[in-house]
């Protein structure tokens, strides 16, 4: 047993996504003990599974006496997950505490408060998890009138002022990068791994100069493989590249002539804010974990108010 699990732990803050559960336990000042990863995400368990996962990770922090708060972001407040946690409508502000879902345990040593995702009516989208993200932004800029951009899978654009969630856009350019880099024709060309910072700036400059030909140009790549020797990295770059300068062009209302802050990890944090300084927009990168934290070190505070 570690040091840090000597310590006690007096609430959990939890990041349940589709593949992934990150947990947090934290001290009396807010800060972690440690951070407890686990790949028991929602796609590979079933609901009956998620308190006995949870408290499997947890034995170490459980108390024995009394219940320890466990404050939930992400996937298991879905239709598909532990308990479904309702969407709050736009414009509105990253839902509190107050909106979160309690769940029903059978061991009395968990309290588990699952926070809701955002909807959007017209045009339809939803999030679950990135509102939390949102929430430790504003935290740090309660007085943000911009944009926070949050690079995965499924990218989101969020339109924020006077602490509301105004409006957002959601794009699959990480799942169609994963898809076209490894299931389509282009798996013969685009590398594993590797990067190309050029490579990427010019995928960027096609996709803002001719978005309509994002397909087109796309296939290129094969040929250019073929026919000039277009290496697999320099592939794998330009169509990153040629997928976020897509999206970022179709973004441009949004975030064109406004601040925008990106929540993310390193690597595509990065990408991104090069994509959008190639474009002379004010970009700045937050900590993906350390927001994550201060969007659920909020809601907790909420929840002591509450009680």
């Amino acid at each position: 047993m570690s040091s840090a699990t000597t310590k006690t732990a007096t609430w959990v803050a939890a990041d349940w996504g589709t593949s992934h559960l990150r947990l947090w336990p934290m001290d009396a000042e807010g800060s972690p003990l440690t951070r407890i990863d686990s790949d028991r995400g929602m796609g590979a368990i079933a609901q009956e599974d998620y308190e006995s996962v949870l408290i499997a990770e947890l034995e170490p922090y459980l108390p024995t006496s009394g219940c320890l708060t466990v404050v939930v972001c992400g996937m298991a407040g879905s239709r598909q997950g532990w308990a479904e946690a309702p969407y709050a409508a736009t414009p509105c502000s990253p839902p509190s505490i107050a909106a979160a879902t309690k769940v029903a345990t059978v061991d009395a040593r968990l309290s588990v408060h699952i926070l809701p995702g955002v909807k959007q009516i017209a045009p339809a989208d939803v999030m679950r998890g990135e509102e939390t993200q949102i929430a430790g932004v504003l935290a740090a800029n309660p007085d943000l009138d911009g944009v926070i951009c949050l690079p995965g899978t499924h990218t989101k654009w969020a339109c924020v002022s006077g602490g509301r969630i105004n409006r957002f856009a959601t794009f699959m350019s990480g799942e169609a990068f994963h898809l076209i880099s490894t299931e389509s024709v282009l798996r013969h060309t685009v590398a594993e791994d590797g990067w190309d910072d050029d490579a990427f700036a010019q995928g960027c400059e096609i996709a803002r100069k001719d978005p309509a030909a994002l397909l087109s140009a796309m296939f290129s790549l094969r040929a250019e493989a073929l026919l000039a020797d277009l290496s697999p990295v320099a592939s794998r770059a330009r169509l990153s590249g040629l997928l976020v300068g897509a999206e970022i062009e179709a973004a441009r209302p949004s975030w064109s002539g406004r601040s925008v802050i990106i929540v993310g990890e390193n690597g595509m944090a990065s990408a991104y804010a090069a994509a959008l300084s190639q474009q002379g927009a004010d970009a700045t990168i937050a900590n993906a974990e350390e927001t994550t934290l201060a969007g659920l070190r909020a809601a907790h505070a909420h929840l002591n108010q509450e009680v």
